[in-house]
């Protein structure tokens, strides 16, 4: 009996100095959500996700990036408005009409659209989009990739490239003196190639199969974060008829000389 008073007694005593904390201490047990941080493409990640524009990650800002990087696949699946979550949205926004502004132009046979600026590629034909628009790393600054017409003069499905260290490039797709359309394991989301298109190990491959020898390639734009700025001359112009015929003869394993024309 007395136990049970004791007990009784003690219990009320813990309920009555709860009771008296500041409210302050008392609640400071209860965890804060957390979120991933401000990225520097926040604003821009919460237009595209309808959020409140305002530059700040909120929680429930944290949760929508984080669900936009899972669905489309980048990891970690976190909600932090990086760089890669920023290029992954830009796809992501091109994927219903690439070429909305109409910067690439649209032929009757197979063109493969190079867009700098946005760092994304994807091929038409007419104006139906036959390979959909995927991420791309091209030239870094003083190896910028050249802007114009050319045509796909030479492939290699499992090339090497005599010009840096027999680096790896495969599904090679060459289009204008030796830079070309080719995979790579590397991150496509820093840094810069020395003049190709970058792709994906699995897009470079979709690529291949799509792409066939005198077929079209247009790029244009201007890479973020190069200083390479067009002058008048370099204007890019549409080709207003169909490509002609590769050039003849190319060195066996070894990086093809420059197509006719190519600028």
């Amino acid at each position: 009996m007395a136990s049970s008073r004791v007990t009784t007694s003690a219990v009320a005593l813990g309920i009555l100095l709860w009771a008296l904390l500041p409210a302050g201490i008392a609640t400071a047990a209860a965890p804060a959500p957390r979120t991933a941080g401000t990225g520097p493409y926040q604003r821009e990640l919460e237009e595209h996700l309808k959020l409140p524009v305002d530059g700040r990650q909120a929680p429930a800002d944290c949760e929508a990036v984080r669900t936009f990087r899972s669905r489309n696949e980048v990891r970690p699946a976190d909600g932090y408005a990086g760089l890669t979550t920023y290029r992954t949205m830009l796809v992501v926004e091109a994927r219903a009409n690439p070429n909305a502004a109409g910067n690439c132009p649209v032929r009757t046979h197979r063109v493969a659209c190079v867009d700098l600026t946005r760092q994304l590629m994807w091929v038409q034909t007419g104006s139906r989009v036959v390979y959909a628009p995927v991420p791309i790393r091209s030239g870094r600054d003083a190896h910028e990739t050249r802007t114009g017409s050319f045509t796909v003069y030479w492939r290699d499905l499992d090339h090497y490239s005599d010009l840096y260290d027999n680096a790896p490039m495969p599904y090679a797709q060459f289009f204008s003196d030796g830079q070309a359309f080719h995979g790579t394991a590397g991150d496509l989301f820093t840094g810069g190639s020395h003049g190709c298109v970058n792709l994906r190990l699995a897009d470079a491959q979709r690529l291949w199969n799509t792409l066939a020898e005198d077929d079209a390639v247009y790029v244009w734009g201007v890479k973020p974060g190069t200083e390479r700025r067009l002058r008048p001359a370099d204007g890019v112009r549409p080709a207003d008829v169909p490509p002609g015929p590769r050039p003849e003869g190319h060195p066996e394993g070894r990086t093809p000389p420059p197509n006719p024309g190519a600028r």
